[in-house]
Formats: C-alpha cells, sequence, structure tokens
C-alpha cells in the first residue's frame, strides 16, 4: 500500500509516524523544508517538498500508484486542490481531506465533486470527544464504537481504590463483568495478562455496554453523578459545538471569552448559554462565577498555555472535574501530571480519525488511545478468517493484542476465554502498532 500525505504538520507527523511504524509505502509532501527535515530527522519516510495540489509534484510522489491520499495541510482550500487533482489526474481511490471550515465541510456535493471522502473537521472531533467525557464524569478518555452502543473508558485509578496491588486474575470485577483491555502507565502502554498488576494512576482502558456505564464506574470506585453545571473556557469552534450540544441536553453552560466579536457571535447563535467576556485565568471572575459549583470545567480555548493554567486553577477553586485542550503533544505528559484528569490533542484525535480509513481487513472503525500508543479497532470476523469456530483461547492472537468485546445479533459480550467466535461477529480489538499488520491478516 502506498500513502501520500499532503502536510507536515503535527497532524501529518503523527500519520507519518502511524503508518511507517507498520511499513507501509509512505511519502510526505509539504512546501516547507523546515517541516520535512524534522520528519527526515524521526522517521524513515519518502519526503517530497513542494505545494501538495501541483500536478507534478503528485506525480513525483507516486500518486499513479497510491491506494490514498491524506490532505492535512492546515489550508483547508489547499487540501480540497490536492483531492481534486488526486481524483482528477491520477484516480487514486480515497482522498482524506482535513476540513475546518464548517462551511465547506458540511457542503456534501461540494466535497463529492471535489472526490474528498471523507472530510474530517479537528474541531467537531474534538467537541465531540468533549461532549462524551461530560456524558461519562468519571472518564479521563471515552470512545464509542458500534454507534455507540459500546464505549471504551479510560479511568484513572485513584490513590485510594481498591484495585490497586491486585493482580488481574484476582480482581473480582464480574457484577457487571469488567474486562481491562489495556493499561496506560506513563509513557509506557500494556496490554495485560493475569499477572499484570495494577497502580496508583495508572490508567485503565474498558470495553463497556453503554447500558452498563452507571453499574461499571460504581465496580471500579468512579464517581457517577452526573454533570448538570458546566462553564467553559474559550468561545471558538469547539466551544461553540459543546456548548449548542449541551444546551439542547438542557445542562447549564457558561462560556468565558476574551474577544469581544466572539462574544457578539455566541450571544447571537446560543440560546440559553451565559456569556461572560473575560479571562479564563482571572481567579476573581471564577468565583464571582461560582465556579466551585460547577461540574465540570472544559478548558478548550485555542491557547494551551491558558487551558492549562485555568484548569489548575479551577481545580484549586474546587471544581470536580477539569479537562484540557492541549494541541501540542510534549505538553500532554505535563498537562497528566499536573493532575487534569482529561486532556485532549485535536491533532492526535484527527490522525486517530484519519486512520481507520488506512486500514484494511474488514476494519469497521478505529481509534487511538494513550496519546496515540495503542489503537483500538472494531472489525467484523467474516466468512474464511481463522478466527471463524474458535473460542478466545484457542485464538493464536498477535502479542500485545486482546479481544474486549463480541458484537453478535445486537448483542454486546464481555467475552471471556470459553467464548466463541462466529462468522460476521464484530470484534472490538486492543492492540499496539507493532502488531496491527498481524491483526489485519486474522481478520481477511
Amino acid at each position: 500500500m502506498r500513502v501520500i500525505i499532503v502536510g507536515a504538520g503535527e497532524v501529518g507527523f503523527q500519520l507519518a509516524k502511524f503508518l511507517s511504524a507498520e511499513n507501509i509505502d509512505v511519502v510526505v509532501v509539504d512546501k516547507s523544508k523546515d517541516k520535512l527535515t524534522r520528519l527526515s530527522e524521526d522517521l524513515d519516510v519518502a519526503l517530497i517538498e513542494g505545494e501538495g495540489g501541483s500536478p507534478s509534484v503528485l506525480k513525483d510522489a507516486g500518486a499513479d500508484e497510491a491506494d490514498i491520499l491524506l490532505a492535512v495541510t492546515y489550508i483547508d482550500e489547499a487540501n480540497m486542490i490536492a483531492c481534486l487533482v488526486a481524483k482528477v489526474m491520477f484516480q487514486i481511490p480515497r482522498n482524506v481531506a482535513r476540513i475546518r471550515n464548517l462551511e465547506y465541510f458540511s457542503n456534501d456535493i461540494l466535497l463529492q465533486s471535489l472526490g474528498i471522502n471523507p472530510a474530517i473537521s479537528p474541531e467537531i472531533e474534538a467537541a465531540r470527544a468533549v461532549i462524551r467525557l461530560i456524558e461519562v464524569p468519571f472518564a479521563a478518555d471515552v470512545e464509542d464504537f458500534e454507534e455507540g452502543r459500546v464505549r471504551v473508558i479510560g479511568f484513572r485509578i485513584p490513590s485510594d481504590s481498591k484495585l490497586i496491588g491486585k493482580a488481574f486474575r484476582n480482581l473480582d470485577l464480574t457484577s457487571p463483568k469488567v474486562l481491562i483491555g489495556a493499561i496506560q502507565r506513563g509513557e509506557k502502554i500494556i496490554i495485560p495478562s493475569g499477572n499484570d498488576i495494577l497502580r496508583k494512576n495508572d490508567i485503565i482502558f474498558l470495553p463497556v455496554i453503554r447500558e452498563d456505564v452507571d453499574a461499571v464506574c460504581n465496580a471500579i470506585g468512579g464517581e457517577s453523578t452526573p454533570v448538570k453545571r458546566v462553564m467553559i473556557l474559550g468561545g471558538g469552534r469547539i466551544g461553540f459545538y459543546v456548548a449548542k450540544t449541551l444546551e439542547e441536553e438542557n445542562l447549564s453552560v457558561k462560556i468565558i471569552e476574551q474577544d469581544v466579536e466572539r462574544c457578539k457571535f455566541l450571544l447571537k447563535s446560543l440560546k440559553k448559554s451565559v456569556i461572560l467576556h473575560g479571562d479564563g485565568s482571572d481567579q476573581k471572575l471564577l468565583e464571582e462565577e461560582n465556579i466551585n459549583d460547577m461540574d465540570l470545567f472544559a478548558a478548550i480555548s485555542n491557547n494551551e498555555e491558558l487551558n492549562i493554567m485555568a484548569s489548575m486553577l479551577a481545580k484549586s477553586l474546587g471544581v470536580k472535574k477539569v479537562i484540557a485542550i492541549v494541541n501540542r503533544t510534549d505538553y500532554l505528559p505535563l498537562a497528566y501530571n499536573l493532575g487534569i484528569e482529561a486532556v485532549l490533542s485535536p491533532r492526535l484525535i484527527t490522525a486517530g480519525t484519519i486512520l481507520k480509513y488506512v486500514r484494511s481487513g474488514n476494519i469497521l472503525s478505529l481509534t487511538t488511545v494513550a496519546e496515540g500508543k495503542a489503537e483500538i479497532m472494531e472489525a467484523e470476523a467474516k466468512k474464511g478468517s481463522i478466527l471463524i469456530g474458535k473460542t478466545l483461547r484457542e485464538v493464536e492472537l498477535p502479542r500485545k493484542t486482546l479481544i474486549g468485546a463480541i458484537i453478535r445479533d445486537n448483542k454486546v459480550i464481555i467475552p471471556s476465554g470459553e467464548d466463541k467466535i462466529i462468522s460476521n461477529d464484530k470484534l472490538i480489538i486492543f492492540t499496539l502498532h507493532e502488531s496491527i499488520r498481524q491483526v489485519e491478516k486474522l481478520l481477511r
């Protein structure tokens, strides 16, 4: 498979990093020599300096033989032109574009005529991630599969948890049944076995049937009080989308925004939210607006340093849960170490969303977790797969791979070793990068 990535920014870098690690033929195109130099220092991929929408540049990148083009520059129009050229001149089968302008993003006729299939909006993907975290307040991460019927929940183990120090085989998590698919421990990600032991501040990833979320929360010692009052720092595209969705769910919303013109837009566009013009790191403002009564504080402005600082201030003033948007991936460990419960990177979310369109072997959906170190995929076990007819105990899965759920005839099964895989089952699979190609082979 040959993949052309147009754009060597953070999203392009993360995509190239993921795909090159799997021995996919990757070519990165960018007009910035500095960005390409960074890639050359860290990754073993082919690099082309030039405009991604140039026919001659794409030809040099091997567009005649490419299977997919990922246009992920910061400029919507550049991404759209690159997809159009890829479609018309090189007949590349799939062209994915990063599109931020909602007027472009929501125009299906325009996107189809340009050969874009699909368009990905970083802001909308980030906003959806924030909303999922509000819906599951005890979680540090929430990913949806099978249209939300299965949720993979990341939960940070608190210092007083009864789970600390126990081997998995000795955990009593059977009512409802809980299966731990992965552990994030600092910079390390673990696909667990029965001998692994949980530690304080581990983040565990659990596949959960949607109806069982509250029961699972109680079983693992989480806080299940629903969120009713939310304060949002930042009224940009992400903040607006989040507030609009929360209004529809009848939650109380306050938005702090520094830009006067943006405040006017929010006042016109939102029906119930309280719009505050001010600085989200102003302690006096936060106290005057009764931040200690808020169930959740979401720092989702375009300024990640402000987001981190305001999140820490909100925690010190008594907010139960804090979410922060952090774009720079090198800031993510810092934000976690400061005690912020949920940290989101729109660029990593975007890269993870795009990745599922590069997969093969009946992959239906895919996301990355633990700062992109692991992948969770929803895949279909079709007739002919060597998985069919075997119990999980009999299946020879690749190392560092675990099947966390089976979806069969609209029923979700959290499996044990005796559960058998049958044709057309859908599987939720936890795996690390080094095992992805082997997993795809099993599913063919």
